[in-house]
């Protein structure tokens, strides 16, 4: 396998202590996650159909609001170790 030596470079100064192998088997990672979900939703809009733009409204309200969760739990925790 071949990396571009520029590309190693930035590998290089990004990688810190974990190391160049260690962040390149994380990013290969990544990518076959990536990969299987695409897969997935391409399975899923084939045996249900398109997601309707309803369908992902609800879903965008319904991460900004465990986002929203997430967020009053760090501040209570900020604030009981403060």
């Amino acid at each position: 396998m071949t990396i571009p030596e520029e590309l190693l470079e930035e590998i290089r100064d990004a990688a810190t202590e974990r190391g160049i192998s260690a962040y390149v088997t994380e990013a290969v990672q990544q990518k076959r996650d990536r990969d299987l979900l695409i897969e997935l939703s391409d399975w899923l809009e084939e045996e249900y159909g398109p997601v309707t733009d309803e369908e992902l409204a609800a879903a965008y309200a319904e991460l900004e609001e465990i986002d929203a969760e997430h967020e009053r739990r760090r501040a209570r925790r900020s604030d009981e170790a403060a």
